[in-house]
């Protein structure tokens, strides 16, 4: 074989190898298999949830109201006949589309700002780290509290408050790890070749940080899942009478002497979801972070 042949084949063969290593551990992970196999049932029931019931999510069945859980009614009925089961299922596609884009819309502005900061420094860096110092001087529910606030009540809303709140958290990582990796020597000759500042970011710097933002993503789903539903809760996020899961334990609270289940299997959706997408998290960490590799 020829030596640029061989060069080539070795080339080729790297990449297999490190995404063979890389599946290696992903199917070793009891965290990753347990959390990826319950948090897939929760989205398939949800997506589904038109096919699974027979019921809709806002139909009221007065004569079968407050109906403890039974073989026609799995979850019971609430205070004004509606299924719980139904209502679940289809409060999860809410509660689970509150979780995925508020933590884009934080992850892609905190990134992006924490890009910035990390590589121009100077006035930039300034500017965005006091800004950041400002937005953490709040706790994140009274920040979401506070943008809904100002914007209205509504889920798109929530979702752009709880997205907003989470910009910080994705800002100081990605700086911290910008400032270590743009004195690296790849970044220093791409530099000294004179690639644009643009270039640089995007093609040398950015994909060596997506490991930390990835495992800060998966953890901020679970998070925002429970920033929505406790806004929810309060009244700020869904309406009645669409269902959304904190909104259905608000629903149920009067009546959780005489029908617990109206907030029981709300609540066991919220637990069994977030447990899973944390598992999922503390997996890709254990993954993704050498110090904790074997």
């Amino acid at each position: 074989m020829s030596e640029p042949a061989a060069v080539s084949s070795i080339a080729g063969d790297r990449p297999r190898e490190q995404l063979r290593r890389l599946v290696r551990r992903f199917s070793r992970s009891r965290n990753i298999l347990v959390g990826g196999v319950i948090l897939t049932l929760v989205i398939a029931l949800a997506l589904l949830a038109p096919v699974i019931t027979v019921y809709e999510p806002t139909q009221q069945l007065r004569r079968e109201r407050l109906q403890p859980p039974d073989n026609i009614h799995l979850f019971g009925t609430d205070n004004l006949g509606r299924d719980i089961f139904t209502r679940v299922l289809y409060g999860g596609q809410v509660s689970l589309q509150v979780g995925i884009f508020s933590v884009a819309l934080g992850a892609v502005l905190g990134t992006l700002l924490g890009l910035l900061a990390g590589y121009l420094g100077g006035w930039w860096d300034v500017l965005v780290m006091r800004l950041i110092d400002v937005m953490l001087a709040f706790p994140g529910i009274l920040l979401a509290l506070g943008i809904i606030a100002v914007l209205g009540r509504d889920l798109r809303n929530v979702m752009i408050a709880v997205g907003i709140a989470s910009i910080p958290v994705y800002t100081r990582v990605v700086r911290s790890s910008t400032l270590s990796l743009k004195e690296y020597d790849f970044v220093m000759a791409a530099r000294a070749l004179g690639a644009p500042a643009w270039r640089i970011i995007l093609y040398h710097i950015l994909p060596n940080v997506l490991a930390p933002i990835i495992v800060i993503t998966t953890n901020g789903v679970a998070g925002a899942i429970i920033s929505g539903a406790a806004l929810s809760f309060l009244g700020l996020g869904q309406q009645p009478p669409n269902p959304e899961w904190g909104l259905m334990l608000n629903e149920g609270r009067e009546y959780i002497r005489v029908a617990p289940w109206i907030t029981t299997y709300p609540g066991l959706a919220i637990v069994v979801t977030v447990l899973s997408i944390n598992l999922l998290g503390d997996g890709l960490r254990d993954i993704f972070d050498p110090r904790l590799r074997l």
